[in-house]
């Protein structure tokens, strides 16, 4: 029986699906891993070891507990745009560095802004330069390597580094391109080879290709190391919201993913590029397709922070904690900048705040008011996509966030917004099997795995409390910034990092 594998690389774990042409789940792996925060603002993970490594063992993993099945193709996504040099053998200079959570490149984004032009970086890429591009960090690790830089090495962001094991192929596509900022022009989908020499001479570029083109086939040392057939095809893959947004039918214009998962990220499906400052523009999945995007800097990954720091208590009781406590946290107020900021404020100097905090106030109080900072961050985030694009048809919400539906309702009753919650919300990994599908001609291009579960509507009675929230939440961070600030100084790194 033909199957087909999709592999998502995430920021806390790499997962892996295996499904029939038509989308039917037969397993799953997972492997657990997490980022490293060696100082302020900044954010590694080990390429051979948490990407690499553990896509070998969920591949290995499910070719072992299904050996019946052969496998039409393989697609990886991953956690992006990140970026990790290597020499021709693969082997990385130093640990990856991740997106838009890593903020170290702050001299670089005001270097290169400053020689190119904010105004023509707007217009040729789409967005501003900001902590989420990857020319800026490309060039930090010039700066960081000194002598020792070599502008032939090849560049990877984790999807893409995964691709090069499995086939040896140096590719990148075309969404993911779009982030590596100034670097690609959006508006002509392609590089900008002209800035990349301003910025960066010499510097070699991969082949670009789309999300849902098949790249290479498994080479031999990647069948043994991972139990695939040599000579399976490989599909490109993408970032993984976008991967994600493809698995549950947000490929129409005016399309709205919101992903609830260590970050916070949106994707909106353009009917034309656009150039919009404080978002991003962006080229999409699907050849010659544009969406719209923002992320915030943390999210998910702050509740698993407060279960730590509440002594690892089952989630599912602070869950249950944060469902007791009435809408408004009785009076506390979270700013979710743990990892500074990206969208709204883009601001790598911002940091957490807890407001209203007293004596009453317990950790469920803590856990609703992580949520309904998130959702208050949406709920700006949503009213600039619709200054840019006009009001969303519709909005899907996917993530594991989703599960339990208290975050999901919190975000509704904030925001406004109708929620449609689909059935399969397993993630990116199952957007990759159907471009994997889609890749080798399997299925036909227009093919939709998505339904519908449930829709989310908010709850009028929280709409008065929320409204004042909402209104203290957006006066707290002007109102705190400077001080913030000083805070975050007084611990940088001497090298700058934050």
């Amino acid at each position: 029986m033909r199957a087909l594998i999709g592999v998502d690389i995430g920021t806390a774990s790499t997962k892996a699906v295996l499904t029939t042409p038509d989308g039917t789940l037969i397993g799953t792996a997972r492997r657990d891993h997490a980022p490293t925060f060696p100082q302020p603002g900044w954010a590694e993970m080990d390429a051979e070891r948490d990407w690499w490594g553990d896509v070998v063992e969920v591949l290995r993993e499910l070719t072992t507990a299904h050996p019946d099945k052969r496998i039409a193709a393989v697609c990886v996504s991953g956690l992006g745009p990140c970026v990790v040099q290597t020499d021709d053998s693969l082997k990385p200079r130093r640990e990856a560095i991740l997106y838009g959570v890593d903020t170290r490149a702050t001299v670089e984004i005001d270097e290169i802004t400053s020689r190119l032009g904010a105004d023509a970086i707007l217009a040729r890429c789409g967005k501003d330069l900001s902590s989420q591009a990857i020319g800026p960090k490309l060039a930090w690790l010039r700066r960081a390597a000194g002598a020792d830089w070599r502008p032939t090495d090849r560049w990877f962001s984790a999807h893409t580094y995964v691709v090069a094991q499995l086939t040896g192929e140096w590719v990148l596509d075309h969404h993911t391109a779009s982030q590596c900022d100034p670097f690609y022009d959006v508006q002509k989908q392609q590089w900008a080879t002209d800035w990349v020499e301003a910025v960066l001479p010499g510097l070699a570029l991969p082949r670009l290709v789309w999300p849902a083109e098949q790249v290479g086939i498994v080479h031999d040392a990647a069948a043994q190391a991972t139990g695939l057939a040599q000579g399976t095809p490989v599909v490109a893959g993408t970032v993984d919201a976008w991967a994600e947004a493809f698995s549950v039918g947000v490929r129409k214009p005016g399309d709205l993913m919101l992903m609830y998962g260590s970050t916070m990220f949106f994707v909106q499906v353009l009917t034309a590029p656009t150039s919009v400052r404080g978002l991003w523009t962006t080229s999409g999945v699907e050849r010659a397709s544009h969406t719209l995007a923002a992320g915030m800097a943390t999210s998910g990954i702050i509740t698993t922070w407060l279960q730590d720091l509440t002594g690892g208590v089952p989630f599912e009781t602070l869950v249950s904690e944060a469902a007791a406590v009435p809408a408004g946290s009785e009076g506390l107020v979270m700013l979710p900048y743990f990892s500074g900021e990206r969208t709204p404020i883009y601001d790598p100097l911002a940091r957490g705040v807890i407001a209203g905090l007293t004596l009453r106030h317990g950790r469920g109080h803590l856990l609703r008011a992580t949520y309904e900072g998130i959702a208050c961050g949406v709920r700006q985030i949503v009213a600039e996509f619709e200054a840019a694009a006009g009001q969303p048809a519709r909005v899907v919400a996917v993530g594991g966030g989703t599960q339990g539906g208290l975050w999901t309702q919190i975000v509704s009753d904030v925001s406004g917004l109708e929620q449609q919650v689909p059935k399969q919300t397993i993630g990116a990994a199952y957007g990759d099997a159907l471009l994997a599908a889609i890749g080798i001609g399997l299925v036909a291009p227009e093919t939709d795995w998505a339904e519908l579960d449930h829709t989310v509507h908010p709850d009028p009675e929280n709409a008065s409390t929320y409204a004042t929230l909402f209104r203290t939440y957006a006066e707290l961070y002007p109102a705190t910034r400077r001080q913030v600030h000083r805070l975050a100084r007084s611990v940088q790194s001497p090298d700058g990092g934050q």
